[in-house]
């Protein structure tokens, strides 16, 4: 099963919506498909969606799928790490309107080298991450706050 999240801040990523329909539509998808579509205004004619879901809504999706399509959210990023789940991430861009700035390229860079997840530049290149993550072995999502909380205590102590 495939969950596409794309977050709540009040931004559509109306492309990315589209080219999963697109995919479903030419058979390169076959999986269910759920996502949650925050603010976008495309309703997606090939998958089911929500805009919003509460707590329990987004664990369930999340528990239940094997990749996780996601924009360039750190937080919709390492919450999928952490569980294992392939993930995905699209960047919005803000020549679509998608974002104020192009951050979430850098973000989706950063974890994308540190073998966590399959960045891609554009929802044009969907279908080859999905052939991508299905194939790859991802490293484990190794959190860095233990280190930084010692290394705070090292110092104070210090």
């Amino acid at each position: 099963m495939i969950f596409i999240t794309l977050g709540s801040q009040k931004f559509q990523f109306n492309r990315l919506l589209q080219a999963v329909d697109e995919l479903i539509e030419k058979g390169v998808i076959g999986d269910e498909v759920f996502a949650q579509i925050g603010y976008s205004d495309y309703e997606p004619k090939h998958f089911e969606y929500k805009q919003f879901l509460d707590r329990e809504e987004f664990a369930e999706q999340e528990g239940k799928c094997d990749i996780l399509i996601t924009h360039g959210g750190t937080g919709a990023i390492i919450g999928a790490v952490k569980k294992g789940k392939k993930v995905i991430a699209v960047p919005r861009l803000a020549k679509y309107g998608e974002h104020v700035d192009n951050h979430q390229l850098q973000l989706i860079a950063q974890f994308k080298g540190q073998n966590l997840i399959c960045g891609l530049d554009d929802a044009s290149e969907l279908e080859e991450g999905l052939k991508f993550v299905k194939e790859h072995e991802f490293d484990a999502y190794k959190s860095n706050t233990k280190m930084i909380i010692e290394s705070i205590e090292r110092f104070i102590e210090g």
